[in-house]
């Protein structure tokens, strides 16, 4: 969809960034908390970050250390564009969040499909070792 709407006509969020901070926590607990709950995102923040970026407004998006499980100090500020695209699994879970959104769509993918683009994703990008997403995978 970038490609054809054009990255400069798109602003990207993910709902990953909305990770709760865990840092209160130790690192065993941090391991085991479910990232697939809707409670492990920070809804109230996101929606306020998307209702910017409708207005017309930059939004300072979050930036979320994977491998520690915390919220990091820094933002990525995010100008409005004339597109949203709102990515993650637990989206449609929120419903003032499902009220800001024009056109919503779920793609239904092999569990094990996305246990593999997950285990990918994770290595690649989110610098997490193999064990640690099938543990967490597992829980």
């Amino acid at each position: 969809m970038v490609r054809r709407v054009g990255e400069d006509r798109i602003a990207s969020v993910h709902q990953d960034r909305y990770y709760r901070d865990l840092s209160h926590l130790d690192d065993d607990r941090r391991a085991r908390h479910n990232f697939d709950h809707p409670d492990a995102i920070e809804e109230e923040l996101l929606v306020e970050h998307v209702g910017l970026l409708k207005s017309g407004r930059p939004a300072p998006l979050p930036v979320y250390d994977f491998t520690r499980h915390v919220r990091t100090t820094e933002v990525d500020w995010t100008p409005p564009r004339p597109v949203i695209l709102l990515e993650g699994i637990l989206v449609l879970a929120v419903p003032r969040l499902r009220d800001l959104l024009d056109i919503k769509l779920f793609v239904d993918t092999d569990a094990d499909l996305r246990f593999i683009r997950r285990l990918n994703r994770d290595l690649e990008e989110r610098g997490r070792s193999v064990k640690s997403v099938i543990d967490q995978y597992l829980e």
